[in-house]
């Protein structure tokens, strides 16, 4: 039977949320800002959807195998879910940097790798830190506030596309300036929301069975990999349905 774990108040499921904002300001550059690049650098129209290939491939692969190797993880010091936030939000903040540098095509493009690797490992964990961190009760109130700093976060990232030209002008290159303003700021979202759910947010420790369960089975890609398959095998009939109006969502 696994322990009651200790109410939090809003405040508290608020801090734990913060660093959601930040993944999410990250996307919707990501998913708002980063086309305008392309087309600065020169790239055609019919050449789009294969320079965004990132999106759809690394969240099919990161999503899972990060899921599965950070339910496997516990350090005394570091954590469970927290490594890979950080992992994550280095990333993103890294490219969202360097993103506004890129002189070519090329490099526009490996970095939106870099940055959506970055957001899916740090996004996919935090899902399950909500389940990890609240009771039964009080997962409702955690989803609903990940889900408003969602929208925050995607809402601001698409505003300061349209803010920012008003108050940065010129160009530096081929890039407008206003363009280095939201990545910047977004690199900064990035690495400093995650930062401060991390101050403000302990991890529960594992129990002794849950510890033993990780010890049993080695921490590797290789055995995330038949995790996930067997996990897929044995999904109920209802999660398929889920999976197919999701498929033709996305």
């Amino acid at each position: 039977m696994q322990p009651a774990k200790p109410r939090l108040t809003f405040a508290q499921i608020i801090n734990m949320n913060v660093g959601f904002f930040g993944i999410q300001y990250s996307f919707g550059l990501q998913q708002s800002a980063v086309n305008p690049i392309y087309d600065f650098l020169g790239a055609s129209p019919h050449e789009i959807p294969l320079l965004n290939l990132a999106g759809p491939v690394t969240g099919l692969i990161v999503q899972p195998i990060i899921g599965a190797l950070s339910d496997k993880t516990w350090h005394p010091r570091f954590g469970r879910r927290k490594p890979y936030f950080f992992i994550g939000a280095m990333l993103c903040s890294l490219a969202l940097f360097l993103y506004p540098f890129s002189s070519a095509l090329w490099m526009a493009v490996g970095l939106l790798w870099i940055l959506d690797v970055g957001n899916n490992t740090a996004m996919e964990p935090y899902r399950a830190f909500i389940a990890d961190k609240l009771n039964d009760d009080q997962r409702p109130t955690g989803f609903q506030t990940q889900s408003f700093f969602t929208g925050l976060g995607q809402t601001l990232a698409n505003v300061s596309l349209f803010v920012f030209p008003i108050f940065f002008l010129g160009k530096t290159g081929a890039i407008p300036n206003w363009v280095f303003a939201s990545f910047f700021l977004g690199a900064i979202c990035s690495v400093g929301t995650i930062w401060w759910s991390m101050r403000t947010t302990p991890e529960i420790p594992p129990t002794e069975d849950e510890l033993r369960h990780m010890r049993s089975s080695p921490l590797n890609l290789f055995s995330s990999s038949i995790e996930i398959g067997r996990a897929i095998g044995s999904m109920p009939k209802v999660m398929w349905q889920l999976g197919l109006v999701y498929l033709f969502q996305w």
